[in-house]
């Protein structure tokens, strides 16, 4: 494969194909179903999927008997499934995802969910980077392929449209699919982060997630505090209280121990490593307020538990009325909506149930005190990288970046990429993507790093080209 042409190609098509349909697609409020209930009725889930269908049918022209169907189960959102030969029975399924997070407050002046803004090499609006660019620098990278007659697999490119909301709708396309997916001996997923924009990132696991609302009730109905306080306990204090059972307030360590697991040696230092490469960035990639101070000094300690270990946030909350509009009355209740992000080993189910147990034990007061939780959702470990495809990871970052490949875990969640595991235990995976610092996906100001994107599709090309000329078994 000739390097520059690569680079060629791939920059003027970034430039005069990707980049002016994806600004079409920021515009589109195709919030994840979780986010817009009313999603069918209004429309914008289909408008992101015509749009992405029409620029894409015509890069398929290119490929002689490949396919893009827009697959639709009854009452579950679509999914685009393309299927394109290739020079060989082996399959690589490429992933995305199409659907978007809500809008988020605290957006610059002049910037926008809904308003796609290129500043030098940023395309700032919601969903751009996560993850409206799959399906561009998968097909991209393709084209980028045929164009030099490099022999290659054949593709199937799935980008579901439920992704944010846990991808609930995911494991029915598949079931649905699965004989038309076949069995991919490589997976690649851009629905991920990089530690910065100066290298290849691997992602190497994926912690999952606890989630539900925890209610605390003590009255009926508000009563006056005056009346009321020094008799009638506070539901914000008890809920403080059990919230203590979970978290060390101080620390904002887990005192579940249910909830820990052994870290991989392997992954501890590949942690150190990251940490050593990132440098400042793994504390100054955040926007701390004031003073704040992270939870650790020890940067590799840092990395592990945004990786491996429990963490809690309160996400939302409800009982209360807002500041301008709390008269002095002692509240009935209190609702907090918990997000606990899990080790990537740890089985999400029996976590939820640990914290259910936990919370609504031996209730403080003899309060009213109910955990909603549902099942949660599993993290994900990645199996061991085959020589051929870590010597591929190590020449696509060179040849992309200009500096060798670095691996670290992520702190989100990827549903499919746990379904996948368990389908095909004996497939080999890469895990990457275009968030890096301040990217803030799901946040204000959300934005694709364009440099990014273009040498992420250079590094997918070549790794598929590597799949091909692998060993065989």
């Amino acid at each position: 494969m000739d390097t520059q042409r690569l680079k060629s190609f791939v920059e003027t098509f970034w430039e005069d194909s990707i980049l002016p349909s994806i600004t079409e697609y920021i515009r589109i409020p195709n919030k994840s179903p979780a986010f817009d209930p009313e999603w069918v009725e209004h429309g914008y889930m289909e408008d992101a999927v015509k749009l992405m269908e029409a620029w894409a049918r015509p890069q398929l022209a290119a490929f002689p008997g490949a396919t893009l169907e827009v697959v639709r189960l009854p009452g579950r959102t679509p999914l685009i499934f393309i299927e394109v030969p290739g020079d060989s029975k082996d399959t690589v399924l490429l992933y995305g995802h199409l659907d978007k997070q809500p809008e988020m407050k605290g957006w610059f002046e002049g910037y926008g969910p809904w308003i796609p803004l290129r500043k030098d090499d940023k395309l700032y609006g919601r969903g751009g980077a996560d993850d409206g660019y799959a399906i561009y620098g998968c097909l991209a990278a393709l084209r980028a392929l045929k164009e030099q007659n490099i022999p290659r697999a054949r593709c199937v490119i799935m980008i579901e449209a439920c992704e944010e909301s846990g991808s609930y709708d995911l494991p029915f396309y598949v079931d649905h699919l699965i004989d038309r997916i076949g069995n991919p001996s490589l997976v690649v997923c851009l629905d991920s982060g990089c530690g910065d924009w100066d290298r290849l990132w691997l992602t190497t696991s994926l912690r999952g997630v606890a989630s539900g609302t925890l209610t605390v009730r003590v009255l009926t109905e508000g009563v006056h505090s005056g009346d009321a306080s020094g008799i009638v306990p506070s539901s914000f204090r008890l809920m403080r209280q059990l919230l203590s059972r979970i978290e060390d307030e101080t620390s904002g360590a887990i005192r579940l121990q249910d909830l820990y697991v052994q870290i991989p040696p392997q992954r501890i230092e590949q942690a150190k490593a990251a940490a050593a490469v990132l440098g400042d960035t793994v504390i100054n990639r955040y926007p701390f307020a004031g003073g704040t101070q992270p939870m650790a000094d020890e940067k590799a300690e840092l990395v592990l538990n945004r990786t491996w270990r429990p963490q809690l946030a309160v996400i939302g909350m409800d009982g209360y009325p807002t500041p301008e509009n709390g008269g002095n009355v002692l509240l009935p209740y209190s609702t907090a909506k918990l997000s606990l992000r899990l080790p990537p080993t740890i089985e999400a189910k029996a976590a939820v149930a640990a914290v259910k147990k936990a919370l609504e034990s031996d209730s403080p007061n003899g309060a009213v005190v109910e955990f909603k939780g549902n099942d949660g959702q599993s993290g994900w470990h990645a199996p061991q990288l085959a020589p051929w495809l870590e010597k591929a990871v190590t020449q696509a970052s060179q040849e992309s970046f200009g500096a060798p490949a670095a691996y670290m875990g992520e702190g989100g969640s990827i549903p499919f990429m746990g379904m996948l595991g368990e389908k095909f235990p004996n497939t080999q995976f890469v895990i990457t993507g275009v968030l890096g610092p301040h990217s803030n996906a799901h946040g204000p100001n959300e934005f694709l790093h364009i440099p990014t994107g273009k040498k992420v599709t250079m590094a997918v090309a070549r790794m598929i080209a590597a799949h091909h000329e692998r060993p065989k078994a």
